[in-house]
């Protein structure tokens, strides 16, 4: 604090908008913890819900259980697709079959494809800050630095001395700026990197849901 008290404008104004990065870094950094841990915990209880019940409609009357979970998301998408199919059969036709003629498994497939899309857009939300903070700010603390030992070196000029007293101080508000530039950036690029394997093992999962949620579609309710 004493160092950043004695500091030029400019590198007050770099210091700032590093601690600006930094602080929302971290909020995101917590949010997205919250957000992926329900998403995991969440999706590992639906699925075990999901293969122990078996039942469609018994499965949707309890999706309000798994609210963070992307697959519960996946599974609604696709019954509520399902329901629609077999609405539209004929009244003379047995409802509880769907006909591959009119494109009801394609229908389906397409449905939760863009449920994969929307939750992997959800899961990612936020995610682009973090990777601009980790790639910039220690370009920003950069600029701070270098100012500061312009501001050093122009000093040592006024007073035509270049003696360690001189030089240090100004030498230190300097590389400040790079310090807390690297303290802005580490976390942010941890953060991204983590959150961004996790995501990718859970669109991973959305993935194989869907394969296996169509299967299971195409052999009880399909027919030619």
């Amino acid at each position: 604090m004493g160092i950043f008290a004695v500091t030029g404008l400019v590198v007050k104004l770099v210091l700032f908008i590093l601690i600006g990065f930094s602080i929302i870094s971290w909020a995101i950094i917590f949010f997205k913890f919250l957000q992926v841990y329900r998403a995991n915990s969440q999706s590992s209880r639906f699925m075990e819900f999901f293969w122990k019940t078996k039942r469609f409609d018994a499965i949707n009357e309890q999706l309000d259980r798994f609210a963070h979970s992307p697959l519960a998301v996946l599974f609604s998408e696709g019954f509520t697709e399902l329901k629609k199919l077999m609405e539209k059969g004929t009244q003379k036709e047995d409802p509880n079959v769907i006909s591959t003629e009119l494109g009801g498994i394609d229908n389906i497939a397409r449905a939760l494809r863009r449920a994969t899309t929307s939750e992997s857009t959800r899961l990612e939300k936020y995610l682009t800050f973090l990777a601009t903070t980790g790639s910039t700010a220690p370009f920003i603390g950069l600029f701070g630095t270098v100012w500061g030992i312009m501001t050093a070196f122009k000093g040592i000029g006024e007073t035509g001395t270049a003696s360690l007293a001189v030089v240090a101080p100004g030498i230190a508000e300097a590389l400040i700026a790079t310090a807390i530039g690297l303290v802005a950036a580490i976390p942010a690029v941890m953060g991204y990197n983590h959150f961004q394997h996790k995501i990718r093992v859970l669109i991973s999962e959305m993935d194989s849901f869907s394969t296996e949620y169509l299967n299971i579609v195409q052999r009880t309710f399909a027919r030619k």
